[in-house]
């Protein structure tokens, strides 16, 4: 059956932004143990603008499907259009961002097609079997659990943003080919249409950031963002909170690391005043390196970091800005 080892990513335009490259990597990986290629697929007005920043990505093949039903987003007009592209190309995985669209349009693909879905995946594995192995956290990031979907293909499933690094561009990589599908589907009268868009608020870039330096309770006040916010311009690194940090107003949510805001995937994670609750854990344990400062020298975070500094942050920071400046 034609393609019915090819693993798909969905694209998605959000704001004027393409979503859903960082799912090149696990693609990509899935797609090589498999047997298949990686087809990257976009639907809507913005087709053009998703197949530029696909080309080049990694990426073997791509799907493009436009229309005026697909000016505005509607998830039962994308989700019959996804269906009837399956039924033609029988691709054996799609990938979707866990984001509200992504959530939301997998469910629907998945329903429609009665095969299982996999939400929320933070590591995903090709069994010998040509099942996928979707592990995902469960009980508030305490516990992972390892989900297959089936039977029937495709095998569906949602990859938490951050969860995975945004590959290097392909340059030397052959251009992907291009295919172009006419497809109609008439709008649903059940559904409200929506755009869907980035929300007002700090525009903070923690999925592809090298380097974050996150703050927590321990900063003692929100000034304390301040000395973070002037380390990170000379660090070049993104700043980061934990819930605690948050839910005591001290900084936006956008800036959230953990269960209930965003997965990362750092080379330099640096903690200050962070005790290392489960629920952050769960959002930046994938860091390559990880960097606690801490007073109490009994703080979980000190278990998952490999480097870690008793002391107050404030006498400690500003020395390693120094050295790093010097370096």
């Amino acid at each position: 059956m034609e393609g019915k080892q090819d693993v798909w990513i969905w694209l998605e335009d959000v704001d004027g932004s393409c979503t859903g490259l960082e799912l090149v990597t696990p693609g990509r990986t899935l797609a090589q143990r498999l047997g298949g290629s990686l087809t990257a697929v976009a639907i809507g007005g913005a087709v053009d603008e998703l197949l530029g920043a696909a080309v080049g990505s990694g990426v073997d093949k791509i799907v493009a499907v436009e229309g005026e039903e697909y000016a505005v987003y509607q998830t039962d007009v994308y989700a019959a259009a996804l269906g009837i592209l399956v039924e033609r190309h029988r691709p054996a995985v799609i990938l979707f961002s866990a984001d509200q669209t992504g959530r939301e349009l997998a469910a629907a693909v998945a329903a429609a097609l009665k095969v299982g879905l996999a939400q929320d995946a933070v590591a995903l594995e090709a069994a010998d079997t040509g099942s996928v192995l979707f592990t995902r956290p469960v009980l508030g990031g305490k516990q992972m659990v390892t989900q297959i979907c089936g039977p029937g293909l495709p095998q569906i499933g949602t990859v938490r943003p951050g969860a995975f690094r945004r590959a290097a561009a392909f340059f030397e990589a052959p251009p992907p080919t291009v295919v172009r599908e006419t497809i109609h589907v008439p709008p649903s009268p059940l559904r409200v249409a929506h755009q869907i868009r980035a929300a007002v608020q700090d525009k903070v870039d923690l999925e592809g950031a090298e380097i974050i330096l996150a703050g927590g309770r321990g900063l003692g006040g929100p000034k304390g963002f301040d000395l973070l916010r002037e380390a990170a311009k000379i660090l070049g690194a993104q700043v980061a909170a934990s819930r605690a940090a948050v839910d005591l107003g001290w900084i936006s949510h956008a800036h959230q690391v953990g269960q209930t805001g965003k997965t990362v995937a750092p080379r330099l994670y640096i903690a200050c005043g962070i005790s290392g609750a489960m629920q952050h854990l769960a959002g930046m344990s994938g860091s390559d390196v990880i960097v606690a400062i801490n007073k109490d020298p009994r703080a979980p975070i000190f278990q998952v970091a490999d480097y870690g500094v008793e002391g107050d942050l404030y006498q400690v920071l500003p020395p390693f800005v120094e050295a790093w400046k010097n370096r």
